[in-house]
Parts: C-alpha cells; structure tokens; sequence
C-alpha cells in the first residue's frame, strides 16, 4: 500500500497538481489584488459605491433581503473574467503567435538568397563542365 503511494507522488502527476494548486492560489491573489484594489475603487468613483450590496434592499419580517448583492456579485465575476482576460489570456495568445511566427519558415527564400543559390548552381555546373574537358 506504502508503494503503491510513493509511485503515485514520484510519477509527476501529483507533484504537477501540487504546483498548478500553489500557483492558482497566488494567482488568485494577484487577480483579487487588481479587482479589490483598482478596478472596484474606480467602480466606486463612477457609481458612488464599491458595490451595490445595499441597493433596492428590503426587509421582509425580520429578514433583510439584498437583490443588489446579486449584481455585485455579477459586477464582480466580471471584473474577476476581465482581469484574467486583459491581463493573462491576451498577452498569453499575443506570446503564442509570436512563436509560432518565429517557428514558422519561410514560404519562399528571399531574393539575395535565391540570386545566390541560382549563382552557386551555375559554378557547380561550370566546373562540372570544365572537369569533363
């Protein structure tokens, strides 16, 4: 039972998760510090409010209901997506088409190139010519 665990943590997979869970954690803490600390404190520039907790709230009985907590809630999953957007995925794509344009060859080799291949060409075969004499 003991090896069959130390198998499962020394294949690689565990040890992947393990780092993929530490690295989303601090990412999220970067994420959380762009929204909590920049993106809804310009919310609360435009609005008044850093949320909307309290509007159209009512009370029924003794409890108090908050249909604005929802909108916060909406507000702030797409601050959360925009982040992630802007700031991750975006300069994350623009990385992948620079390096598939630097791995990509040419689809035809430029004019130096081609005038000195056809160059070569013709002395490989002058000499052929000259060698046969």
């Amino acid at each position: 039972m003991l090896q069959g665990f130390k198998e499962f943590v020394s294949r690689g997979n565990a040890v992947d998760l393990a780092v993929g869970v530490v690295v989303g954690a601090a990412f999220g803490s970067v994420v959380t510090a762009v929204v909590d600390r920049f993106l809804n404190p310009l919310v609360a520039g435009l609005v008044g409010k850093p949320n909307f907790d309290h509007v159209l709230q009512f009370t029924v009985g003794g409890a108090v209901v908050q249909p604005g907590a929802v909108v916060t809630a909406l507000v702030n999953f797409l601050l959360v997506a925009a982040a992630v957007y802007f700031l991750v995925v975006v300069p994350m794509n623009r990385l992948a088409a620079r390096r598939r344009v630097a791995d990509a060859e040419p689809a035809a080799p430029a004019e130096d190139v081609r005038v000195l291949t056809e160059i070569r060409d013709l002395l490989a075969a002058q000499r052929g010519t000259d060698q046969a004499r």
